[in-house]
């Protein structure tokens, strides 16, 4: 019996939209710049780079409706993502048989400090106290596949206060999700809990303390969340 020198962590997980079961996760893979539109509005051209992708943490993730203004910045930004949770993986998944590895899709907010995140690419370094800090992915339940299919086009959104901010479609992406399984099971092997955020639209920007950001993606469920 393996007996561990201090209390290990509790076990990252999501609620199971429908159900009393929560969703153990593993890691949080994000694509990065997946809409043409957002990807011009960062400043880059869609049609000259290859998918790549960062990491954020397993306890980022947050289902209460709070997003925490996290230290150290003064330009965090949403991005609105429809994720996609599986339920198996392994290595070099051909992309006809990635569906089959879902479990199912959740909606969340890749909250960016964009001031660091901006430093760190000036200074050629990662970018994770851009993206991966405390709180940093504000989520919903997971609703399975089994209950709503596999959503590849719909209404991608977010309202900012009441006011539309984001807007696109699913079928948008620049790699589907199909194509993001094939190319990450080529570089990690991917395993049951692992998540995908699957990139966002154009239309980004920052919030501060108080407002209140509301994401819908069509098919699959609405976030509602309040910056403090």
């Amino acid at each position: 019996m393996v007996t561990y020198v201090i209390d290990p962590p509790p076990q990252a997980a999501l609620p199971v939209a429908g159900s009393t079961h929560v969703f153990p996760v593993r890691r949080l893979y994000c694509v990065g710049r997946n809409y043409a539109e957002h990807t011009r509005e960062m400043g880059f051209d869609p049609d000259k780079e290859p998918p790549f992708f960062f990491m954020k943490t397993p306890d980022a993730l947050r289902t209460d409706g709070k997003f925490p203004y996290p230290p150290g910045t003064s330009d965090v930004h949403w991005e609105i993502e429809l994720v996609v949770a599986l339920k198996s993986g392994g290595r070099n998944i051909n992309k006809a048989d990635a569906l089959g590895h879902i479990y199912g899709y959740a909606v969340a907010l890749d909250m960016t400090r964009r001031d660091l995140q901006g430093v760190s690419k000036k200074m050629g370094r990662p970018w994770e106290i851009g993206k991966a800090f405390d709180d940093a992915a504000p989520c919903t339940a997971i609703h399975p596949a089994s209950a709503i299919g596999h959503p590849a086009k719909g209404a991608i959104w977010l309202d900012l206060n009441g006011v539309r901010k984001q807007t696109g479609d699913l079928a948008d992406m620049i790699w589907d999700i199909p194509s993001q399984i094939e190319y990450l099971s080529g570089l990690w092997e991917l395993k049951a809990g692992d998540l995908i955020f699957t990139g966002t639209p154009a239309g980004v920007g920052a919030v501060k303390k108080g407002d209140r950001l509301k994401g819908h993606v069509a098919g699959v469920a609405d976030l509602d969340v309040t910056v403090v």
